[in-house]
């Protein structure tokens, strides 16, 4: 698991920053003001940028008395840091977080942690507190990344909770990343308001998919699972009124004990009511969060829902609807489901166990969320031979 949080060495009394991590001397002074050069040799730290990063087991070494500049010690957990990396940096609060990897393709903005559901399962689970300084700064880190980004996420908490500053977010995605694809994860409960959607649809991202979770064919078992009454009914009428606006949808599948038992109906209600989406993602469980909490109750092994999981593919993908299977490990699918399973979990937070060691569908399985170590499939084990095709 890779660590995007840290603590300073020492706090001091300062606002909190954001910069772009650099590795060169030499930038145009006019790139310097908001990046941080990160650099173990003392000597190769010309003025001008807004902080310099000591890495790990460095000696800062002298500044020559040059009181504006900002040393920073990264802690060892963040030695991972390398160029074009941002970071925000909280002197006061002694914290330095990693917002950005230019190297990883899992990169998301969490701009907020509020939510307007309480899904029994849910990983991030909702907090009730004033967040709006996300969007500022996510906003200050946008600019500064990479033309060559090529996807972004946008996720919560419930980002459309955020009206206006989740439409200046995506405004600030097309303006400056023009080539990246941005991939929003929503409830979908309030693009149930037309007007909203229709606000969404005229930010005009030219690569947008918002991404909303259905998990039954019906409203009480849906309502059940987010934990808010009506929620099924805004949840349906808001993909319709986005479709409406012209928007593209994913729609996401979190398979545990209270979702599993109706999912082939639900893959045809789906495909009878719902066929502009885009891409159905049936998703394993990951264990964090409020699943902890409720990990007797959600808990299911995924080798016992197999024939439920594969009725339900087989559904969707005989209507020509585009299907995969996220978070799943290869030796717990039915065979006939291999072609379906990606690898989706975050890099930042995917490991493989020893019983791994020489499967010959390491390279195309998914692996495991850091956090299956609390509960995992019985029935991991070694595969000794892909499967023969045809």
């Amino acid at each position: 698991m890779i660590r995007l949080n840290g603590r300073l060495e020492r706090p001091w009394d300062a606002e909190p920053f954001v910069v772009r991590v650099s590795t060169n001397p030499l930038r145009p002074a006019q790139e310097r003001a908001r990046e941080a050069l990160l650099s173990r040799d003392p000597a190769q730290r010309p003025p001008g940028f807004r902080a310099y990063l000591v890495p790990p087991k460095t000696q800062a070494g002298p500044f020559d008395g040059r009181e504006q500049d900002v040393a920073v010690r990264v802690p060892e957990s963040l030695e991972h840091l390398t160029d074009g990396d941002i970071v925000r940096v909280n002197p006061r609060g002694g914290e330095i977080w990693v917002m950005y990897r230019r190297r990883s393709r899992f990169n998301s903005m969490l701009l907020t942690e509020r939510c307007n559901s309480n899904c029994v399962m849910c990983s991030q689970p909702p907090k009730d507190a004033d967040d709006g300084f996300l969007i500022e700064e996510f906003l200050k880190a946008i600019p500064l990344m990479d033309l060559a980004t090529p996807e972004l996420g946008i996720t919560g908490g419930e980002p459309t909770l955020l009206g206006a500053g989740l439409l200046r977010v995506i405004h600030s995605c097309k303006n400056h990343l023009p080539d990246t694809a941005l991939h929003m994860l929503s409830n979908g409960r309030r693009c149930s308001d037309l007007s909203f959607c229709r606000e969404l649809a005229r930010a005009a991202h030219p690569d947008f998919v918002i991404g909303i979770p259905l998990y039954a064919d019906v409203a009480s078992r849906h309502d059940f699972v987010v934990q808010a009454a009506g929620a099924f009914d805004e949840t349906v009428r808001g993909m319709m009124n986005l479709a409406r606006c012209g928007l593209r949808l994913e729609l996401r599948v979190v398979l545990h004990r209270g979702t599993v038992e109706r999912l082939p109906q639900l893959a045809r209600f789906i495909a009878r009511n719902l066929p502009f989406v885009e891409h159905v993602a049936l998703m394993g469980l990951e264990v964090m969060g409020y699943v902890r909490m409720n990990l007797e109750t959600l808990w299911i092994d995924p080798v016992e829902y197999q024939p439920a999981l594969r009725r339900a593919v087989e559904e969707l993908d005989s209507h020509d609807m585009n299907v995969s299977i996220y978070n799943h490990q290869l030796c717990t699918l039915d065979p006939a489901l291999w072609p379906f399973a990606c690898r989706s979990i975050s890099d930042w937070k995917n490991e493989y166990l020893p019983e791994c060691d020489g499967c010959a569908a390491l390279a195309q399985c998914g692996g495991f969320f850091s956090s299956s170590q609390v509960r995992r499939s019985d029935f991991i084990r070694r595969i000794g031979a892909l499967p023969v095709a045809g």
